[in-house]
């Protein structure tokens, strides 16, 4: 039996799109399961032994009519057996429909319902602590006859060699390995996900302040400003913990530094869903504008714990969606002070 399962998006949905691999591997031991993604976005799913091949969906195949046909061709070339599109955009949708696979199974759409067999609706509303994101996911696997547990939660694979290098880049650096080490997500995808620098240069003093921990700044090398405008904001004392010249150099680099600190926290993003992945805490300030009950994924209280300003402050939502706010996002960002998110900090440092 051939699958090929689909994600063209970033790295956190293919990441969560993983959870259908390991899945079905595990249920199909002996089947083939291939997955299409972005190449940028294989870091988090690189030597994962439920993933037979990589197929990689290239920014020319998209941006060019006549290669995307080409490969649509050769997708019905491989023969799958069933097919799993995860997206549910306008490529996969033609993905799909080339494949001339017996069984394909998508999310439902008035508009694309008649090239799939067998559709799902997503749900509105988490029904476990995995959230929306995984939930839905999940729900493409209805129509197979499972024996076995459905494995929800997205694994990440490091062998001892990067392992290893993380370690050595940490001790390279002087990290003191007797203190806490916090990974910080000092910056979001882009301005309308990223907490305000004066307010997170706050929590960063705070963290500092109540544990004495050394923190890791993830940017990558075009964000240096950025990152360098927040740690100006620090306290003097915050900055002498601040260690801002650690720059993975790659995602599996990030990875491998990230398995040796305590936790993960700041901005959400792709960095806690990996961070997750790896089983290490995190806690998460979601943007004004996303929707927390899709990303916020085992979220417990203790260990992996989330803030919204709709937690907060409902009232400046009224009955809109985060999403339909997006457009008051930075507006909204001046409304989540630090206050509001520093009791729910300082109880998570206590345990984490």
């Amino acid at each position: 039996m051939k699958i090929l399962v689909i994600q063209q998006k970033m790295i956190g949905d293919v990441l969560a799109s993983s959870a259908i691999c390991n899945t079905l591997k595990n249920e199909y031991p002996n089947a083939q399961i291939d997955y299409l993604i972005y190449p940028f976005t294989s870091p988090v799913v690189e030597n994962n032994p439920n993933i037979d091949n990589l197929v990689f969906f290239k920014d020319e195949i998209k941006k060019n009519k006549i290669k995307l046909v080409k490969f649509c061709l050769e997708i019905r070339k491989s023969k799958y057996d069933i097919i799993i599109d995860a997206y549910g955009k306008l490529e996969s949708n033609m993905i799909v429909a080339f494949s001339g696979a017996k069984t394909k199974i998508g999310f439902y759409k008035s508009y694309t319902n008649l090239i799939y067999t067998y559709t799902v609706r997503e749900l509105s509303v988490p029904k476990t602590t995995a959230g929306l994101a995984l939930e839905n996911r999940m729900l493409l696997l209805q129509s197979f006859d499972l024996k076995k547990p459905l494995k929800v939660k997205p694994e990440i694979f490091l062998k001892d060699y990067e392992i290893k290098n993380g370690k050595q880049i940490l001790f390279q650096n002087h990290i003191d390995f007797s203190k806490k080490i916090y990974m910080i997500g000092i910056l979001g995808s882009g301005k309308t996900k990223t907490y305000p620098g004066n307010y997170m240069a706050e929590l960063l003093d705070k963290i500092v302040a109540d544990t004495n921990a050394s923190l890791l700044f993830n940017y990558i090398p075009s964000q240096l400003k950025e990152a360098h405008e927040i740690f100006n904001l620090c306290q003097p004392e915050t900055q002498k913990n601040i260690k801002i010249d650690i720059v993975p150099r790659s995602i599996r680099e990030f990875l491998s530094i990230t398995y040796h600190c305590d936790a993960l926290l700041g901005n959400e993003g792709g960095a806690v869903n990996m961070a997750k992945a790896l089983n290490k805490p995190t806690f998460t300030i979601f943007s004004t504008w996303i929707k927390k009950e899709a990303w916020n994924s085992f979220d417990d209280g203790i260990k992996n714990v989330s803030v919204h300003l709709k937690d907060f402050k409902p009232d400046l939502y009224g009955s809109k969606t985060a999403k339909e706010m997006k457009g008051q996002a930075m507006d909204l960002y001046q409304s989540f002070t630090p206050d509001l998110i520093i009791p729910r900090l300082e109880e998570y440092l206590k345990s984490n």
